[in-house]
């Protein structure tokens, strides 16, 4: 299956070959042109004869994870986060290490030595280190040096009602849907951007813009979702099933409001339930695309996704199947002539 392959597969911000070159196998078949830039984002141009306005697709490939920075005298190794990792919750979690993947687990001062005054503060990073069962410095050297990542190991499964959990559905479930709509014919350019580093700055989208001037851009997404004991309904985002969630403004971004329009407009033509992003902070790759060049028309479709950055993370299939639909019918709209333009 497309999206436990992805998921499962490593790649934090600056590390992107394992899933870059998942996603190249999978895409070639059905592209004109597939190429990677300077950056490491992977471009997929398909409909290159065709007329029309030329559609950008973008969702990154990177996920949030772990850097090694140091091994002590005991073999164990200090860690620092790359992307917005919750420290809180990494105690005690599994993770794979360095180019040969070693497995290793997260751990502190055991909680029996810890003074009552310690238990009340969450762990800082400071107190942390990964243990991969090596005796000295010297041994674990032999596997691992600084500047080595990390990621979660959790495999993908699917689970209750139509759900899935994962590591990195952000945004592997964005590339995924990607990846099925590439497989799909349109009479108009479309070009694929699986992009790098967004995690840590939205650093691959903006020369992705640069270089293929797209006149449209919809960025695919997972995004925050807290629709669970304890949040307000204004402090959820989005809730898990309503449907793909279309950002208003964000962190980096006011949605030109034609291009909201135009895709609740598609939504509601082809009965595909959608809900609005409903909370300021984050951001996405269309923060970065949307001001390149002399700016580009630019809206997000996302995954509501429970637990985000977390090492399990939790989807509604059904929210999956319902983006994809906005995206092509959307894409077919534009087909026919109708879309916003300048």
């Amino acid at each position: 299956m497309l999206l436990k392959e992805l998921t499962e597969s490593s790649g934090p911000s600056g590390f992107e070959t394992e899933v870059r070159d998942l996603i190249r196998k999978e895409a070639q078949p059905y592209a004109d042109r597939v190429y990677t830039d300077a950056l490491g984002s992977l471009i997929v141009e398909t409909g290159v004869q065709h007329p029309g306005p030329k559609v950008l697709i973008a969702a990154h490939m990177d996920e949030v994870g772990l850097m090694i920075v140091g091994i002590t005298p005991e073999g164990l190794l200090r860690f620092r986060a790359i992307g917005g990792v919750d420290t809180r919750i990494l105690v005690a979690k599994s993770v794979r290490v360095g180019r040969d993947r070693l497995f290793g687990v997260i751990g502190s001062k055991a909680v029996h030595l810890q003074e009552s005054g310690e238990r009340d503060i969450p762990l800082k990073l400071e107190q942390l280190f990964i243990d991969i069962g090596a005796r000295s410095q010297e041994q674990a050297r032999k596997y691992i040096q600084e500047g080595d990542f990390a990621v979660f190991t959790t495999v993908y499964e699917e689970m209750g009602d139509g759900r899935a959990k994962a590591k990195s559905f952000d945004d592997r479930v964005g590339c995924a849907i990607a990846l099925d709509t590439l497989k799909q014919k349109f009479s108009i350019p479309v070009t694929y951007a699986f992009t790098v580093q967004e995690e840590i700055g939205l650093r691959g989208a903006g020369p992705v813009a640069y270089r293929v001037k797209p006149d449209l851009a919809f960025v695919l997404e997972g995004t925050v979702c807290s629709d669970v004991v304890g949040t307000p309904s204004h402090g959820e985002g989005t809730r898990l099933g309503a449907g793909p969630a279309l950002s208003v403004v964000d962190r980096k971004t006011i949605v030109d409001r034609r291009m909201l329009d135009f895709l609740m407009a598609i939504a509601h033509d082809n009965n595909i339930p959608y809900q609005l992003r409903r909370v300021l902070g984050g951001a996405n790759d269309a923060g970065a695309i949307h001001l390149t060049e002399m700016g580009i028309l630019s809206a997000a479709i996302s995954v509501p996704t429970r637990y985000i950055h977390a090492p399990s993370q939790e989807i509604s299939l059904d929210d999956v199947a319902h983006s994809q639909q906005l995206l092509v019918a959307a894409l077919r709209r534009i087909e026919q002539g109708g879309y916003p333009s300048i």
